[in-house]
């Protein structure tokens, strides 16, 4: 078992870390796993995840490009978990307009309030480089 343990780290080229024997569990707990010096409190927040950059874009119709008129993109870097409802609050919050006039989309596709960036980033972009292009909508007021 040792070698067959030891061949899959190699041949993932990791260190294997050993663990030490139940016998001599000096600075570890009774199943023989050191301590850990991580504050595991504070996990939860958001700076210890990983993270995804976006670009999000306005949707326009198709048209040539205007040099007097700058594009519209704005540059994000968020956790893994944040759902595009998240990004929605935020970029209503920014754009000063309430949550049912702001649409975020991927290829013209609206995307549902509860995905994670990482169910995104896995499911469209995985294989694409960096940032994560989405667009958003603005509707029209008057409907």
């Amino acid at each position: 078992e040792e070698k067959r343990i030891r061949e899959f780290y190699q041949s993932r080229g990791l260190d294997r870390v050993t663990q030490p024997s139940g016998d001599d569990t000096v600075g570890g707990d009774p199943m023989g796993l050191p301590y850990s010096t991580f504050d595991h409190s504070r996990a939860h927040y958001f700076r210890y995840d990983e993270h995804v950059s976006l670009c999000l874009e306005k949707l326009r119709p198709p048209q040539p490009p205007n040099p007097l008129c700058p594009s519209q993109q704005k540059y994000v870097r968020c956790s893994v978990r944040a759902q595009i409802r998240h990004l929605r609050r935020v970029l209503c919050h920014r754009l000063g307009l309430s949550l049912q006039h702001v649409q975020i989309l991927f290829d013209n596709e609206p995307l549902p309030d509860h995905m994670t960036m990482k169910q995104l980033w896995l499911s469209r972009w995985f294989g694409k480089p960096a940032p994560l292009l989405l667009h958003y909508s603005i509707k029209d007021k008057r409907r």
